[in-house]
C-alpha cells in the first residue's frame, strides 16, 4: 500500500515545483511532508528525530536557493529525509535503506541534488568549501555552496579546521547550523554551553527582535539591514554574552540564532542572505523530532527507534522468546562488573553512549565514564594520556568511526605500548546505514600495527572473558572486535576466565576440509558445519579468536592434516584474517587450496544483514557451497 501524500505534496516532483508555491503555502507542504515521514518510517525503519526537526529547513533551502545549481551538503545525512522527498525520490522514499533501495544518506550517485555524498560527521563545510574554490578556479563563478551541520558534529575537530580554512576564504559559503542540542545522545562540552549561551540569553534575543522589527518585521528585512546588522551585530553580542562571537572570530558573519520551524521567516532570511558575499554562519534553532510528541519527547530513542505506531508512537516490539543479548549490551554490563573489582577502569567514547551502552556505566559510575563528543581522534589520545598514569581506559568507537583515529592508534597508543582497550563495535556488515557504516576495514588496517593484540569474540561469553582479560596488568594495546546486534545464548553470564593471548580453539574435528573462523562469523561456520555433516562431509572447525596473534600452534596442525581450508571473516578479504593464513601458509612452506570469504573487494551496499551475508557468500549457505565446489574440484581428474 501506497504511503498517504498531501494536496500540496503530490505536486513537488523537485525543488523547481517547490519554487511555484506561495510563501504562505510552505508551511502546510512542510506539514504534510512532516507527516509522510512519520507514516513512512513507521513501517520502514530509519532515522525519525533528525529528519522531523529538519523539515522546514530543507523546503527553505531549495525554496531560497536554486538548487542543484546552488550545492547543498548535508552533515552525516540522518536529517536529509525531507530534502530526498523533495528532489525527485518521494515516491521512492519507502524504499529507503532496504536492499535495492535509496540510501538513507546523501549519495552522489543517488542524484543530482546530493552534492556529496556524507554518512559520518564534521565534514559537510570541508566539502562545501573545496566545491566552492573548485567552482571559481574552473568556471569563474563565486557559486552558492550551502553546508549544513548539526550543533554535535560541529564539535568534530575536523568542522572546526574548515572553519578555520575558510573564513579567509572569499568563498560564497553558507554554514548552517542545526542547533538541537543533541546528536544521537545529549550533547556535551563546552561548544554546547556556548550556544546554550546564545539561545538563552533573554538580553540578547529581546534586542534581536527589536532589531528584526527595525528591519522589515516579518515581511521583508529593509533595504538598510546589512549596514544595521553590521553596526550592531558584534557590539550586541560581545556586550549582553559577555564574550565574543566564536564564529566571527573565524571571519564568518554570523546571523540568528533564528526559529528553524518558521519556514516562511526562514525562507526570506536565506533570500537575504543569498545577496551577501563571503563566508557566512546561520545559527537556526530546531527541535529533534519536531512535530511527533513521542520523538520529542525521547529524542534518544527516536533518533532511529525502529518499527512504530504512526498515531501513537509505541514503538512495536517482535514478539520473541528469551531473545540473546546484544552484544553492546553484555559490554555494557560486563565493564561495570569489571569496573566494580578494578579501580583503575574507565570508560570512553565519542558521542556514542547509548549506542555502545557505556551509559549504563555512566548512570552508576558518573565519574568513571566519559563521553567526550563527536571526536574519535581527542578519543584515543585521550585514552591515551588516561593510560600513561596508570588507568585502562575501555575505548569503545564504532569499527568504521575508529577510521578517523588511525594516526592516534598508531603513534599515541601502540609505539608507547599503552594499555588502552579499544572495543571496536559494528565491526562487519551493519545492515541498512550501509556503506558509510559498514565495519569491513579494521581487521586489515590494524593487523599492519605493531604491538596491538587483536581479537574477536565468537559469542557472548567470549567478548567477557576477552575484556576480562584485556583489563589484567601488563597487556598492552588489546583490540576486541565485535558484530552490531545479538549474539547467539542467553545463558551468558559466566564466571570471567582469562584468556591466553594468542590462542584459538578447535570446536570441531574433520576429515575433508578446516574451516578456520574469526570472530560471530564464526557461528556461521558452525551452521555450515552442521549442514555438510548432514550431507556426509565431516569438516573441521576452528575458532581462531585472534587475529593477532595468531595461535601459531594450532595453524601447524591445521595445514599439517588439511588440504582444503576456508577462512572466514566478516571483515574485507584483502589483508585480513584470510590474508594472515595465506601469509603463514608461505611463510612455512605449506602448499594447501585456501578459499577467503568474507566481505569482497567492492563497497557493499544497504540492506538487513542477513541479506548481505548471502550476498557476500559468507553465511551458513555459501559456506556449505564453497566447501562442496572445493571437494569436487578435488576429486576431477588431472
Amino acid at each position: 500500500m501506497s504511503p498517504q501524500q498531501g494536496k500540496l505534496l503530490q505536486t513537488i516532483n523537485y525543488p523547481a515545483d517547490l519554487r511555484l508555491l506561495k510563501e504562505d503555502d510552505l508551511p502546510q507542504l512542510c506539514s504534510e511532508i512532516r507527516q509522510f515521514i512519520i507514516e513512512v518510517i513507521s513501517a520502514n525503519p530509519g532515522h525519525l528525530g533528525a529528519s522531523l526537526g529538519a523539515v522546514e529547513l530543507a523546503v527553505a533551502i531549495h525554496y531560497a536557493y536554486n538548487t542543484p545549481v546552488d550545492k547543498l551538503i548535508w552533515d552525516v545525512g540522518h536529517q536529509a529525509y525531507a530534502h530526498k522527498i523533495i528532489t525527485g525520490r518521494r515516491d521512492s522514499f519507502h524504499t529507503n535503506r532496504t536492499s535495492g533501495g535509496i540510501s538513507g544518506f546523501p549519495k552522489i550517485s543517488e542524484s543530482e541534488y546530493d552534492a556529496f555524498g556524507v554518512g559520518h560527521s564534521s565534514t559537510s563545510i570541508s566539502a562545501a568549501l573545496g566545491m566552492a574554490v573548485a567552482a571559481k578556479m574552473l568556471n569563474g563563478k563565486n557559486e552558492h555552496h550551502i553546508a549544513v551541520i548539526g550543533d554535535g558534529a560541529m564539535t568534530g575537530g575536523m568542522a572546526m579546521e574548515a572553519l578555520n580554512n575558510a573564513g579567509v576564504s572569499n568563498a560564497n559559503l553558507l554554514v548552517i547550523l542545526n542547533d538541537n542540542g543533541i546528536a544521537i545522545d545529549k550533547n556535551v562540552g563546552a561548544l554546547r554551553e556556548y550556544l546554550l549561551d546564545i539561545v538563552t540569553s533573554r538580553a540578547y534575543n529581546k534586542l534581536k527582535d527589536k532589531v528584526w522589527k527595525l528591519m522589515g518585521g516579518n515581511s521583508r528585512y529593509g533595504k538598510n539591514s546589512r549596514a544595521v546588522v553590521k553596526q550592531i551585530g558584534n557590539a550586541v553580542k560581545s556586550t549582553i554574552l559577555k564574550k565574543s562571537n566564536l564564529f566571527e572570530a573565524f571571519n564568518f558573519r554570523y546571523f540568528g540564532p533564528v526559529d528553524g520551524h518558521d519556514v516562511v521567516r526562514l525562507s526570506k532570511l536565506m533570500q537575504d542572505i543569498r545577496n551577501i558575499p563571503g563566508p557566512k554562519l546561520l545559527h537556526v534553532i530546531t527541535v529533534k523530532g519536531k512535530g511527533f510528541e513521542k520523538a520529542e519527547q525521547d529524542q534518544i530513542l527516536y533518533h532511529s527507534p525502529g518499527m512504530f505506531d504512526k498515531t501513537t508512537g509505541e514503538i512495536i516490539e517482535k514478539p520473541c522468546k528469551s531473545l540473546p543479548p546484544k552484544y553492546q549490551h553484555v559490554f555494557g554490563k560486563t565493564i561495570i562488573e569489571l569496573a566494580e573489582k578494578n579501580l583503575k577502569i574507565v570508560g570512553v567514547t565519542p558521542a556514542m553512549p547509548s549506542g555502545c551502552s557505556l551509559n549504563m556505566m555512566m548512570s552508576v559510575m558518573p565519574d568513571r565514564a566519559f563521553d567526550v563528543g563527536i571526536a574519535e581522534q581527542h578519543a584515543v589520545t585521550f585514552s591515551a594520556g588516561m593510560a600513561a598514569r596508570g588507568l585502562i581506559p575501555f575505548c569503545n568507537i564504532y569499527s568504521s568511526f575508529m577510521q578517523r583515529a588511525y594516526d592516534q592508534v598508531i603513534h599515541d597508543v601502540a609505539l608507547q605500548g599503552l594499555n588502552v582497550v579499544f572495543c571496536l563495535d559494528r565491526g562487519g556488515l551493519v545492515g541498512e546505514d550501509g556503506p558509510t557504516h559498514h565495519g569491513a576495514y579494521d581487521l586489515a588496517y590494524f593487523r599492519a600495527i605493531p604491538g596491538l593484540t587483536i581479537s574477536a569474540p565468537m559469542n557472548e561469553v567470549e567478548l567477557r572473558n576477552l575484556m576480562f582479560t584485556a583489563q589484567l596488568d601488563g597487556k598492552g594495546p588489546f583490540v576486541i572486535r565485535y558484530p552490531r546486534g545479538r549474539g547467539i545464548s542467553t545463558d551468558w553470564k559466566k564466571p570471567f576466565t582469562e584468556i591466553t593471548i594468542g590462542t584459538g580453539r578447535k570446536l570441531r574435528d574433520g576429515e575433508n576440509i578446516a574451516i578456520l573462523s574469526l570472530g560471530h562469523a564464526g557461528n556461521f561456520a558452525s551452521d555450515a558445519c552442521n549442514e555438510l555433516e548432514n550431507e556426509g562431509i565431516r569438516a573441521a572447525h576452528y575458532d581462531m579468536r585472534f587475529l593477532k596473534p595468531l595461535d601459531q600452534k594450532l595453524l601447524h596442525e591445521v595445514f599439517g592434516r588439511y588440504s582444503h581450508i576456508i577462512t572466514v571473516e566478516d571483515g574485507t578479504v584483502n589483508g585480513g584474517f584470510g590474508s594472515a593464513i595465506l601469509e603463514f601458509m608461505a611463510d612455512h612452506d605449506y602448499h594447501a587450496k585456501v578459499t577467503r570469504l568474507g566481505i569482497p573487494d567492492r563497497y557493499i551496499s544497504h540492506g538487513k544483514p542477513d541479506e548481505l551475508f548471502a550476498e557476500c557468500g559468507f553465511d551458513a549457505n555459501g559456506i556449505v557451497k564453497t566447501a562442496k565446489e572445493m571437494l569436487v574440484s578435488k576429486k576431477k581428474p588431472i
